[in-house]
């Protein structure tokens, strides 16, 4: 079906190889910063799970993040420098840290959530419920296929 299509390559590669998260990923950094908020987009997937859910494993994070443990465990250990979260071990298994918010990590959320419907307001510029829709679709479709 697909040989039927003429794309361009180049700009199916790009798209899919992350140059438009990696864009995204750069304005999110820059309005964070310009708002002085000290967190990273990646520290942002992070804490916005843990704000649905506190107390979590690490394993939960990486599920969640599609983030290896290595990745997670260099930024927890970032984050617990910048006092955004804190690992307390599992009382019913010591083996096991949970992580969760402090009371700086708690306090981000409302700024940052609204940095970040800003940032994909302008990064959705031009593009209607529909477009936005399809497009979804498509990427899921490319990850589903894709995936391990």
């Amino acid at each position: 079906m697909i040989e039927h299509f003429n794309f361009d390559i180049r700009l199916i590669f790009a798209i899919l190889n992350g140059k438009v998260s990696a864009a995204i990923n750069r304005k999110l950094s820059r309005n964070f910063r310009q708002n002085g908020l000290e967190i990273t987009p990646e520290q942002w997937t992070v804490l916005i799970f843990l704000w649905e859910k506190d107390g979590v494993t690490q394993q939960e994070l990486c599920n969640a993040t599609f983030k290896d443990k290595p990745s997670m465990t260099r930024l927890i250990d970032n984050m617990e420098r910048q006092h955004l979260v804190v690992r307390i071990s599992d009382k019913n298994d010591r083996r096991t840290n949970l992580i969760h918010l402090t009371r700086d990590g708690k306090g981000l959320e409302e700024q940052a959530r609204v940095i970040v419907n800003q940032t994909l307001k302008e990064a959705l510029q031009g593009i209607n419920s529909e477009e936005l829709k399809i497009g979804q679709e498509v990427l899921k479709k490319v990850f589903f296929n894709t995936k391990d």
